[in-house]
Parts: C-alpha cells; sequence; structure tokens
C-alpha cells in the first residue's frame, strides 16, 4: 500500500533507497547541490564492482543513493552496476524496500507469482572505516523495467539513513510504463505499490530541499 497526506505525499511502502546512477559520480554530486542547496555525504566504496556512492537521507529509515563509477579503482572485471557506463547521464534506475523478514518476503512473492531472484551477500567500507554488511536480491534477476524493487536486508550493521546524513524529505515517487498493470502485480506480490500511470518506462521522486521542492528522473 502508498502511505500518502494532504502535502503531496506519495511515498511507497517499505522504501528503503532510490537509485541515481550515473556516469560521472562527482558531476551529478555537484548538480545535486547546485538544485537543493544539500550536499550529499560520501557512502563509501564497492571494492571489485568499480562503483563508489554518495547518500542523502530521505526521512525515516530511507535514503537516496547515488552511485557512479570510482576512478580510484582499476576496471572491474564486469559491468558495473547498474550499467552506470553506459547512461547517457544521471537516471533513477530502480529502487530497494526493506521488509522486515527478507526471506520470508521473498517466498511470499514467490507464492503470489513473482520471483525476486536469488540473495546475495555485499558490503562496502564507509569513509570512517566501518564495514556494512548487507543481503540483497539480485537486481539484475528483477523485472526489467526497474520499477519493481529488489530487497535488502542490513542484518546487524547501522542502517545508512541512522548515520547523520543530511535531509531532503521525500515528497513523492512516481512512475510511468508502457503497462501499469503488468507492473502493479509483481508489486503486489512484494507488498508496496507506486503510483503509475502509461507511458515509457521511467521513475522520478520529489524531494523537499532549502531551494523548494526538486524533481529527478
Amino acid at each position: 500500500m502508498t502511505v500518502t497526506s494532504p502535502a503531496m505525499k506519495a511515498v511507497p511502502a517499505l522504501l528503503d533507497h532510490l537509485v541515481l546512477a550515473t556516469p560521472d559520480l562527482y558531476a551529478t554530486v555537484a548538480d545535486f547541490v547546485r538544485r537543493t542547496g544539500v550536499t550529499p555525504a560520501p557512502g563509501g566504496v564497492h571494492v571489485g564492482l568499480g562503483t563508489r556512492n554518495h547518500l542523502v537521507g530521505l526521512g525515516g529509515r530511507s535514503y537516496l543513493e547515488i552511485i557512479g563509477p570510482d576512478p580510484e579503482q582499476p576496471e572491474p572485471a564486469e559491468l558495473r552496476p547498474f550499467d552506470v557506463d553506459r547512461l547517457p547521464g544521471p537516471r533513477t534506475v530502480t529502487w530497494a524496500i526493506s521488509p522486515p523478514d527478507l526471506d520470508a518476503a521473498i517466498r511470499a512473492a514467490r507464492a503470489r507469482g513473482y520471483d525476486p531472484g536469488p540473495v546475495h551477500a555485499m558490503s562496502r567500507r564507509t569513509p570512517d572505516g566501518t564495514l556494512l554488511r548487507w543481503r540483497l536480491t539480485d537486481s539484475g534477476a528483477a523485472h526489467p523495467c526497474g520499477l519493481v524493487p529488489f530487497l535488502i536486508d542490513w542484518g546487524g550493521s547501522r542502517h545508512p539513513a541512522a548515520s547523520g546524513l543530511p535531509v531532503t524529505p521525500l515528497l513523492q515517487v512516481t512512475a510511468t510504463a508502457p503497462d501499469p498493470e503488468e507492473v502493479r502485480g509483481p508489486l503486489s506480490a512484494l507488498g508496496t505499490d507506486l503510483p503509475l500511470t502509461p507511458g515509457p518506462s521511467a521513475l522520478s521522486f520529489t524531494v523537499d530541499t532549502p531551494n523548494g521542492p526538486v524533481t529527478f528522473e
């Protein structure tokens, strides 16, 4: 179900984070600062994957991940996550939910006809040296449009949103899809939802900032 309020709020249930991928991380972070007046915090390095990220809190237990190539790492053996090398520019490529019990949520989704894919363990080290570990479903095996979220479980690690991030409160997440009903089935199987209208597959979000509401696509 979707939580709403009179002040233009449509936030998906169980939202963990939104993923804004870019082929040029530092240029995208600078653009975010220019548009919002808020400076994202360095998140850390994905060793071996060739990426790093910057983070912004969205309010509560949700955050925005801005992810792009890490020029300080050697070229990875495989393509970088979210195909950041192939993107023509920054784009909101997908999102993640964090159910109370990851394995139970996967079983329930499969029973409802949607398979979120296999689970992988991952980690990254924050700038202060803290090692974060998490499990997540394989986004490459998820619905190809990017509108169906992958699932994540932070286990005993401190959640990124609880690490003192700068915050731009999330006002709205919206999406378009060629066939909205075809996307609503998997969303329902995962226990979440998105406002969907017909159109090319696209995900956008609006945050409240010192410069007023700002929308990213």
